[in-house]
């Protein structure tokens, strides 16, 4: 079956026997900020030794990050495979004739196979083009709206399901709770066998109610570090924010979670860890 048009897939990774499965993949999840500091965050991740990588904020044929498709730049550096959704198209990054996204990318070592996305039924109209914003840098013109990526990634047989999540910035918390519900409930979907990821930057605190709640009534853990530690950096007088999260169902386990808060080359802070199956 082929990936609907929102959606670009590249492999990149060598091919190899896996056998037996593997008993443990090392995740990063990252909002990467257009990827404007491409060798700064190549630099890490090839440092970090992930399987699977759960980005945001992916570009694609946009000037300030020189038209490349960044989600494919990390593929080719790194040997891995990949799946792009586009989340916004970008109106003054690009033409009428050659426009520019940015959205999320899911990355592997392993076979990535039934990508799919989930376009939110509840979205801010925030990024509209509107009358009264000029067409201008800094203001960030945009069609399109918020999406979750969803992909498994195989391995000798060995399943599991990643929702790569870009909730919205603007507007109220019951928003992105909004949007956070469609997600679980897709997820709800798979068997409680299946080894399941939801993983990205939801723009709250998800340690807290009502996030919490409906996090653990749908049966998801935290593995992604201590609650409340900040994946954003203080700015000036704003303090650091805790928004990116990992949770996980299912016959998994997390271990070494850790947030990368030496890596200087985006807006927010890598997290890693392993998941053991």
């Amino acid at each position: 079956m082929q990936p609907p048009p929102e959606i670009l897939m590249g492999e990149f990774a060598p091919g190899r026997l896996e056998t037996p499965p593997p008993r443990a993949i090392r995740v990063v999840d990252w909002n990467i900020d257009r990827g404007l500091h491409l060798d700064g965050i190549i630099d890490f991740l090839c440092s970090s030794g992930a399987d699977l990588l759960l980005l945001q904020e992916a570009d694609l044929n946009a000037r300030r990050t020189h038209r490349l498709n960044i989600a494919e730049e990390i593929a080719r550096a790194l040997g891995m495979n990949y799946v792009f959704a586009r989340e916004f198209q970008e109106l003054l990054e690009g033409s009428r004739g050659s426009p520019a996204y940015h959205g999320q990318a899911t990355l592997s070592r392993w076979r990535l196979q039934h990508p799919r996305w989930i376009r939110f039924r509840s979205q801010s109209h925030f990024w509209q083009p509107h009358w009264f914003v000029p067409r201008v840098h800094p203001f960030q013109v945009r069609l399109g709206g918020r999406v979750a990526l969803v992909v498994e990634a195989v391995a000798a047989g060995r399943r599991l399901v990643s929702y790569n999540l870009h909730l919205e910035s603007r507007g109220p918390d019951h928003l992105r709770i909004a949007q956070l519900d469609e997600v679980l409930s897709d997820a709800s979907e798979y068997g409680a066998g299946t080894p399941l990821l939801v993983a990205g930057d939801l723009n709250l605190d998800a340690s807290r109610p009502p996030a919490s709640g409906l996090i653990a009534r749908n049966g998801l853990r935290s593995v992604a570090g201590p609650p409340g530690r900040p994946t954003m950096p203080r700015h000036l007088f704003v303090p650091g924010r805790a928004i990116d999260w990992a949770f996980a169902r299912g016959p998994i386990q997390a271990e070494r979670a850790k947030v990368h808060s030496l890596a200087r080359v985006s807006d927010h802070y890598p997290l890693s860890f392993t998941l053991t199956f």
